[in-house]
């Protein structure tokens, strides 16, 4: 039998993206039935022919995946890395077989269990012991296999009090725990886990670690995303690195980690689809111009379906490796934040001439309410804090640890 699991050869994905014309000042009604008249007959025509219906007067072909190849034998743990729409996602829904690639070919070997999105593979009306044995038949076990790793699912998962409730009422950290729970207790022979478990707290992210790092060692497979510098370079192997669909980076874990901080493309800000469902970060923007004397800016843009209560955000650096030098929220410095009752917005965090080692640092950011978490967003910008060289405004005290230093929380 071949010590290959996964084998990727030549894996592409394009989409077509659809865009509106640019509208001129006066438009004729000729040109307007004209132009709704040729979008009908294109997207008739695709329908006819099974392709992709595509919104909009101009369409283009967009790849998210290009001639990616790699394999992954048996009992290894590989961690995907790369910017957000590097094309990470698109590649595990191709793995797991959700969507099909346009060209080149996926070869697995072995029953695959996949967790890409809270709430995958659940239906909301049915309860959570519905929904063991639901995902459990998905994923391709029989009852009495479901039946004998129950216990150990509804343990894993802390839910025994909610075992009967709908799912539906569940929050999305309850989801997490049940859905992971589900699909690393069925005994797959490859687990794949896109970014979902920074849902769960921190207690439960580390059972989760630890439960893949057995599996690991049963001599399973894992693909892992994530943007968890540091999770990649303790638990992963290997590691392959996505840069605009393309395969930048395939090998030790460690130098993959080192490829990525080296290679992230300089941004000041970055910016995020809302979630209607959950308040959600949409923009986080750095002032690039007090970076150099180390002070740090970053504002914090929110939408919420509805108003929030308290609007509470939270920043924090890491080095590449992933060890947290410095991080700030309203609770700890600047007192209580005022912004409340508002459902768009943003909040600002200030601080200033912080005493750490000028160099490149990883910028992650969350918002919330008191006790609640709403979103995180990872490692959203590589910043280049302080002077590389020549003679620093202040001698900065860090080396390798956290370093308290305070900041100021304002409303923009």
């Amino acid at each position: 039998m071949s010590d290959v699991a996964i084998s990727v050869e030549n894996l592409s994905k394009s989409y077509l993206v659809g865009h509106n014309a640019r509208r001129e000042s006066y438009t004729a009604l000729r040109d307007v039935i004209a132009r709704h008249v040729h979008n009908l007959v294109r997207k008739t025509k695709d329908m006819a022919s099974g392709r992709q219906i595509v919104q909009g007067d101009e369409v283009e072909e967009f790849w998210a995946l290009k001639d990616v190849s790699f394999e992954v034998k048996r009992g290894e743990v590989l961690g995907v890395i790369g910017r957000n729409g590097a094309g990470k996602s698109t590649l595990l829904k191709i793995l797991s077989r959700i969507t099909e690639p346009s060209e080149g070919r996926v070869t697995i070997s072995g029953r695959v269990a996949s967790l890409l999105e809270v709430g995958t593979g659940f239906h909301p009306e049915l309860t959570g012991r519905e929904n063991i044995f639901l995902n459990g038949a998905i994923l391709g076990m029989t009852r009495q296999e479901i039946k004998r790793k129950f216990d150990e699912i509804v343990a894993f998962a802390e839910v025994e009090k909610f075992l009967d409730t709908p799912v539906k009422r569940y929050s999305s950290g309850m989801y997490v725990r049940l859905a992971f729970a589900v699909a690393a207790h069925l005994d797959p022979e490859i687990l794949i886990i896109d970014e979902v478990l920074s849902v769960g707290d921190a207690l439960f992210q580390r059972k989760c670690l630890d439960k893949m790092k057995s599996v690991t060692q049963e001599g399973r497979t894992v693909l892992f995303v994530s943007h968890d510098l540091m999770t990649i370079s303790s638990l992963c192997e290997t590691g392959v690195l996505l840069s605009g669909g393309r395969l930048a980076f395939n090998g030790p874990a460690e130098t993959a980690v080192r490829e990525y901080a080296s290679s992230a493309e300089s941004a000041n800000s970055v910016e995020f689809a809302p979630n209607p469902e959950r308040p959600s970060i949409c923009k986080v923007h750095v002032n690039a111009e007090a970076l150099a004397a180390r002070d740090l800016i970053v504002d914090i843009s929110f939408e919420s379906p509805s108003p929030l209560s308290i609007v509470i955000g939270a920043v924090v650096l890491r080095t590449a490796s992933g060890a947290v030098v410095w991080g700030s929220n309203p609770r700890f410095h600047g007192g209580e934040n005022q912004v409340r009752g508002v459902a768009k917005g943003t909040v600002r965090c200030a601080a200033r001439n912080l005493p750490i080692v000028p160099g490149q640092y990883l910028l992650s950011v969350w918002l919330g309410e008191w006790h609640q978490d709403h979103d995180v967003k990872r490692d959203a910008l590589q910043l280049t804090l302080g002077r590389e060289s020549g003679q620093s405004l202040r001698p900065p005290v860090h080396v390798n640890g956290y370093v308290d230093w305070p900041a100021s929380w304002s409303e923009v």
